[in-house]
């Protein structure tokens, strides 16, 4: 299972999914320019030495992430969405994709992908931390596939 960031903007939440793609063996892919150096302090308080315990693919902008992964379904997690995660099935070889936390992922993006879910929320509310959206959907995909162990 696979984890794409679209240039992802707050270095604590980058470094909580990759501890969760450590604990989970899931694959992360960060599509830059991100919006902090990996080697900012904060994203290491967070990451600790969980690194060397993730696969962690990068790619200098979106089209060559498509490129390398063309053989892969994309699924797009969007608050814009109008299906819900728990009604659609994963597939084993699946990227989840989540934008910006500041901006989601570009119109133009948007609208080529096929596949987009959410996650319920309150109507009140605008959106989840993107960790805990990726520790949501990542672990009702795992379980779908039979690979929570």
């Amino acid at each position: 299972m696979h984890i794409a960031l679209y240039k992802p903007d707050i270095p604590q939440n980058t470094a909580a999914i990759i501890r969760l793609g450590a604990c989970l063996n899931l694959k992360i892919h960060i599509i830059e320019p991100c919006g902090f150096d990996l080697n900012d302090s904060r994203f290491n308080r967070v990451v600790m030495d969980y690194m060397g315990f993730c696969k962690i693919f990068r790619y200098k902008d979106y089209n060559m992430f498509l490129k390398k992964n063309k053989n892969n379904r994309i699924v797009l997690m969007t608050t814009k969405a109008t299906k819900y995660y728990n009604k659609f099935k994963f597939k084993r070889n699946d990227i989840l994709l989540f934008g910006r936390e500041s901006a989601g992922v570009p119109d133009s993006l948007h609208q080529s992908i096929k596949n987009k879910i959410k996650v319920p929320m309150n109507k009140k509310t605008r959106s989840l931390n993107v960790a805990m959206s990726v520790a949501i959907i990542s672990a009702e995909a795992l379980r779908q596939n039979g690979l929570l162990k």
